[in-house]
């Protein structure tokens, strides 16, 4: 029996996953992937490790394989966003750590761009708010900072790509240096409209084309992996941001369909079809993935913190010992006495978008515990996610009837119960929750013709649980002020 392999590369692990014909995961396994913060508000990683351990969670998860490599028809890929990668040609060396998509260290810049005249032609050609998340200003910081890199880049012999070009080039032995438009929208130098880097928003950041790899559809079959790596050769016909395969992997491939990621952060995509949104309320216009040449758009919201709250109290406050058991201990407890926590600890993302903003904990009394920290830590993740629904209805012009949802911290009942009780609508969660890595096998499988079309998949997904809301609204509307006056609290006043 043919299977397809995901490989889904993640902020804090890597992961790799066996799909049949009807879309159906055979198996998964993951590897982790340590983020280092050198600095306030800077976090790295080390890429050759983001490539041993994708490549290790691969080997392992084709080991369920009965009939091995032999049997897998294609791999997709997806990846953290964002997230920057600049190496060697010659020798495949990154020449620093990978800048990480939540690293704050060109907020300075980015800030002086935004105060600068062409900050209106930046946001018009690409979509985006300017902001030290995407890839451009993290480029040009590796060009700058590191010894003869500049010169190097403009001679040829530096390679930029996100973490799913950097994969594809290690698993191609360096033959193949791509990526596709949904990470390519992602850096802040390619024109949205056309799906071409644009030579304007390169000099602006001071990055040479020669840099650049070639743009090609989501779904499209870019080369194969050395046999050397996976123990035989296997195309590679899949390609996407990790959000937008998770849109995929929704079945949201018509305008109107929308899925929220629970993830590191926390991704919220409207699904718009050909229309190019312009959003009037700090969100992201973006290219969601395409199946061919045309294009295809989504609207976003992007937390930088959810699940990496829950991570917070296990690493840092030692609350609690695993990230399941943050919902128990929530639910020992009716609310959490007026604690807010704000998890701005690399600032705000949408709708506020301020990189100076810190978190806070605020609220406390005296009886205030282990339990009601854990459930304001949750709820944060729950308000935030209607600031970005809100702002999507207001874009959109539309109301959202139900929001599909994904991701890790999207398997906690507790969670996705209070999601619905503050957002006042139906919540759905899939059977199969790991969308991401689904919405990459999806892509692959539809270029190699594993897959017959789009309707097949739609009969694929199903919902596991719904959630319907239970909280009146008046008390709805009483905590959701209250999160709001914590917000205004840690935001940069100056």
């Amino acid at each position: 029996m043919p299977f397809l392999l995901s490989l889904d590369e993640g902020t804090t692990s890597a992961r790799a996953a066996l799909y049949d014909e009807h879309g159906y995961r055979l198996a998964m396994e993951s590897a982790p992937i340590e983020c280092r913060y050198p600095q306030s508000g800077w976090v790295e990683q080390d890429a050759d490790e983001i490539w041993r351990s994708q490549l290790d969670a691969a080997r392992r998860t084709l080991a369920h394989a009965r009939e091995g490599v032999q049997s897998i028809a294609a791999i997709g890929i997806t990846n953290q966003r964002e997230t920057t990668v600049v190496w060697d040609r010659k020798t495949g060396k990154p020449v620093a750590p990978a800048i990480v998509w939540q690293c704050r260290r060109t907020a300075a810049f980015c800030g002086e761009l935004a105060a600068s005249p062409i900050a209106s032609t930046i946001v018009r050609k690409t979509g985006l708010v300017i902001d030290a998340y995407f890839s451009g200003s993290k480029i040009r910081w590796i060009l700058e900072n590191v010894a003869g890199a500049k010169q190097k880049a403009r001679d040829g012999g530096l390679l930029f790509g996100n973490v799913d070009t950097w994969l594809i080039w290690k698993l191609t032995n360096g033959a193949v240096h791509v990526t596709d438009p949904s990470n390519a929208s992602r850096t802040m130098l390619m024109d949205l409209a056309t799906g071409e880097w644009d030579q304007e928003l390169l000099d602006t950041f001071g990055v040479p084309r020669a840099m650049l790899p070639r743009i090609v559809p989501s779904s499209f079959v870019v080369g194969a992996a050395a046999a050397e790596h996976l123990g035989g050769e296997i195309p590679i016909a899949g390609i996407a941001g990790d959000q937008q395969a998770a849109l995929f992997g929704q079945a949201c491939f018509r305008p109107g369909l929308s899925k929220n990621t629970y993830g590191t952060g926390c991704f919220a995509l409207l699904h718009t079809g050909a229309k190019q949104p312009v959003s009037k309320n700090k969100l992201l216009a973006t290219r969601a993935a395409s199946l061919d040449s045309g294009a295809q758009f989504a609207i976003e919201g992007s937390i930088f913190i959810a699940g990496a709250a829950v991570q917070w109290l296990r690493d840092k406050l030692g609350i609690i010992r695993t990230a399941a058991e943050s919902g128990e201990l929530a639910g020992t407890v009716a609310d959490t006495g007026g604690v807010y926590l704000v998890p701005a600890f690399v600032g705000l993302g949408a709708p506020h978008w301020d990189s100076n903003a810190r978190g806070m904990l605020t609220g406390l009394t005296a009886a205030s515990g282990k339990a009601e920290i854990a459930r304001a830590a949750l709820e944060s993740i729950a308000y935030q996610t209607r600031e970005l629904v809100e702002a999507m209805e207001a874009d959109s012009g539309e109301e959202l009837k139900e929001l599909r949802v994904d991701g890790g911290a999207a398997a906690s009942d507790f969670l996705m119960q209070f999601q619905a009780d503050i957002l006042g609508k139906r919540i759905v969660r899939p059977a199969d929750a790991e969308t991401t890595a689904l919405g990459a096998a999806y892509l692959a499988g539809l270029a190699t013709g594993f897959f017959k079309g789009l309707d097949e998949l739609e009969q694929f997904w199903q919902a596991e649980k719904s959630y319907e809301p239970r909280m009146g609204a008046d008390r709805r509307e009483q905590l959701y002020a209250g999160w709001k006056k914590a917000v205004s609290r840690c935001r940069y006043t100056g």
